[in-house]
């Protein structure tokens, strides 16, 4: 047994039974707060070709792709359990290509005033519009790879700001 005297991290969304349990924010000061996230999505040269120059037959991928993340934002607490329903304010979904390695990066910025953090609607926002990426461009590459889906920052609260190494 330890001496140490740092505490283990603790799982806000379990009660002191351990249930499942929704954080009641009731308290928490409504202060500003912005989430960025972001992940990628690999495909072979031909496809990357397609959706980057715009002969891809559905039509232009990177706008229902964006839709679809800025949606899926907005629906994040009916996706996951126990998030809170948030009035985001912001979501923005935007996509850096990069020919070399036939990927593109997808990046987004979730913001609103509120009681608790974007850090979920973020990361939903980048893993929908890959996911879109994806599913509207199987046909041709069914064998893309979604990678590198996390939390790049983090502003507001409590906390502050934090930042991904």
């Amino acid at each position: 047994m330890s001496n140490s005297t740092t505490s283990a991290p603790e799982l806000s969304h379990l009660n002191q039974q351990g249930e499942a349990n929704m954080v009641d924010v009731t308290e928490k000061a409504m202060t500003s707060r912005t989430a960025t996230a972001q992940g990628f999505i690999k495909m072979n040269r031909a496809t990357f070709e397609l959706i980057t120059t715009g002969k891809h037959k559905k039509g232009d991928v990177f706008a229902v792709a964006r839709i679809a993340g800025i949606q899926a934002a907005k629906k994040c607490s009916d996706l996951i359990p126990l998030c809170h329903p948030l009035m985001l304010s912001k979501v923005q979904v935007d996509f850096t290509l990069d020919a070399e390695n036939s990927s593109v990066k997808v990046i987004s910025l979730c913001r609103l005033t509120g009681q608790t953090g974007v850090e979920m609607e973020a990361l939903t926002a980048v893993s929908v519009a890959c996911l879109t990426l994806f599913d509207m461009c199987k046909a041709a590459d069914p064998a893309m790879e979604i990678s590198g889906i996390k939390v790049l920052t983090k502003e507001g609260g409590k906390s502050g700001h934090w930042q991904a190494n």
